[in-house]
């Protein structure tokens, strides 16, 4: 399956890269030029984050998981994992890696499916430290306040669907 990906990533690289020669080779250049210093800047934050979240996710106390997070847990569980999705600083790297940690940990498939939405739509650190500051709060807290119910509807509707 990730082959399968990764050909069709490279597939629409290439289509879109023969679309910007055929429309300008100077812009292709240009672009090729933007995503190699783009690609060189990110290079290091990746690494970084990704040796970062390695050890974050061993210092999860895995003989916790099970009793916070794992499947028998129910709406409690889902709730606590929201809690930590809502309070994880970090990037993507950070989140699943986490993520990863407590399903190898033990944690139910819900539970981090509950922990990722809301990690994704309302990381506390990111509210806090750039959508406040860019939006006036207002619309900030409403966004927050009708986001509220998503992790536990894509948790029970995980429930629904089967074990992933």
């Amino acid at each position: 399956m990730s082959l399968i990906v990764d050909v069709l990533l490279w597939a629409i690289v290439v289509a879109l890269g023969l679309a910007v020669v055929a429309r300008s080779q100077s812009l292709f250049v240009d672009s090729l030029r933007l995503a190699a210093r783009e690609f060189l800047a990110l290079l290091p934050r990746i690494a970084i984050g990704m040796i970062g979240s390695g050890f974050i996710a061993e210092m999860l106390p895995q003989h916790l998981i099970p009793s916070w997070f794992g499947s028998g847990t129910g709406p409690l569980g889902l709730i606590i994992a929201s809690v930590a999705g809502a309070l994880t600083p970090g990037g993507p790297v950070v989140g699943f890696a986490i993520a990863a940690a407590a399903l190898k940990g033990g944690a139910g498939a819900p539970q981090v499916i509950a922990y990722t939405i809301a990690w994704a739509l309302f990381a506390l650190p990111r509210v806090l430290i750039y959508e406040i500051p860019s939006m006036p709060p207002r619309v900030v807290w409403l966004r927050v306040a009708v986001s509220l119910p998503l992790p536990f509807l894509a948790a029970w509707a995980a429930m629904i669907v089967g074990k992933p």
